[in-house]
């Protein structure tokens, strides 16, 4: 919920709770920055009734949401399963283009000159080694720790983009996007890899690269453990 905009949260719930008849309380598995596209976000919010067998929530769901807005699959899992904390893993696609391409503005962000991906991929490998990423936060975030552990960090080309994916049990705010500034900084030559891991290790984030834009960074996925759901009746 923003008090200065409509969020997804908020057209969400209205929507449930217009539906349900009920206030319901919805609460996401986290937040992404403004422009910051998500293909897959999860959601839990409680009911303190069965609903009717008959009754499609995923369907009328649908039919109210603006076109922006798509719920995939409803579940039901644990009365204490909790979206955001019980989440053991989030992964983060950032999309670059090489060419224009009018279609993809609001999509991708365009790299105006050539980038050596292989040194990208060498420099985003030493992610996995550390743990702390003070470097990659955003300067004063109220985070409690911000050590998060990367497990996969790769970039790949399909078609005429080239994406970086990002997994990790956390992320700290700004992170992907500091990331990928400061690899964009390796492939362009400027910075080598032993220059990566010194930035890394300084925990400083006046030494990290720029941080790319929102609008070419993807929220694609968020895995729990599958105890938290119930079995299908």
């Amino acid at each position: 919920m923003q008090p200065n905009g409509i969020s997804v949260q908020e057209v969400l719930r209205g929507a449930q709770s217009t539906i349900l008849r009920a206030e319901i309380e919805l609460i996401g598995a986290g937040r992404t920055d403004a422009g910051v596209h998500a293909k897959l976000m999860v959601a839990h919010f409680d009911l303190e009734d069965e609903l009717p067998t008959e009754f499609d929530l995923l369907a009328k769901l649908n039919s109210f949401l603006p076109n922006d807005i798509a719920v995939y699959k409803i579940v039901e899992v644990q009365p204490d399963a909790h979206a955001r904390f019980d989440a053991i893993s989030r992964r983060y696609e950032y999309h670059v283009i090489t060419a224009k391409d009018v279609f993809r503005n609001d999509l991708a962000t365009r790299l105006s000159n050539q980038h050596d991906f292989e040194a990208m991929n060498a420099a985003a490998e030493t992610l996995k080694e550390y743990r702390d990423f003070t470097s990659f936060s955003k300067l004063h975030n109220d985070a409690k720790t911000n050590n998060c552990n990367v497990t996969l960090a790769k970039w790949k080309q399909v078609g005429d983009i080239w994406i970086f994916s990002i997994q990790a049990d956390r992320f700290l705010r700004n992170m992907v996007r500091a990331i990928v500034g400061t690899l964009l900084e390796v492939g362009r030559g400027k910075m080598t890899i032993d220059e990566f891991r010194a930035i890394i290790e300084s925990k400083n984030r006046c030494n990290a690269g720029t941080s790319v834009p929102a609008h070419g960074l993807y929220l694609v996925d968020i895995q729990y453990p599958e105890n938290i759901f119930l079995p299908n009746p």
